[in-house]
């Protein structure tokens, strides 16, 4: 289940960072190495997997590349021993999203995700969806109304610990 949930995002962010997909595919096999070996940690743990993998698969990504870089090689050709920028920022961003998402009704989760995700005007997805256009409008403003809620009430507890991760 970990190798089927995860191996694509991580394999598209480290190749996004070193921009070799060969060394990219070892950095992801070793992040779900140390995944397994530490799964009584990952089960127990109360942050996200995901946040976890991206963690590892980022730092031995950086490792590789100061080990290539000190023995004056290049980690990759396309590569030629610069670190791409990070998207570890994007990436947690997006999970958040999808983990506040997932908290709303089907209904609203819907609408938004045609509107906004997939581009659909409000009458497409009126037509997609089978209700009116004024059902869509309304779901569209309740959904975003409970996101922002919830972003506000997540924003005043404070940022989550990711360190621990």
């Amino acid at each position: 289940m970990l190798v089927d949930d995860h191996t694509k995002p991580l394999l598209a962010y480290v190749e996004r960072m070193l921009r070799d997909r060969h060394m990219a595919e070892d950095i992801v096999q070793e992040t779900l190495i140390r995944a397994w070996r530490h799964s009584e940690r990952l089960c127990t743990h109360e942050g996200s997997i995901r946040g976890w993998l991206l963690t590892v698969a980022r730092n031995l990504a950086i490792d590789r590349i100061r080990s290539a870089c000190f023995r004056h090689e290049s980690p990759g050709a396309e590569h030629q021993g610069v670190l791409q920028s990070d998207h570890a920022d994007t990436v947690l961003a997006s999970v958040d999203a999808a983990a506040l998402l997932r908290q709303l009704s089907r209904e609203h989760r819907e609408v938004l995700v045609h509107t906004y995700l997939n581009d659909k005007t409000v009458q497409e997805t009126a037509r997609i969806l089978g209700v009116p256009a004024g059902t869509v409008k309304s779901r569209q403003h309740y959904a975003l109304r409970q996101l922002r809620r919830r972003i506000h009430a997540g924003a005043a507890a404070g940022p989550p610990d990711r360190a621990a991760a």
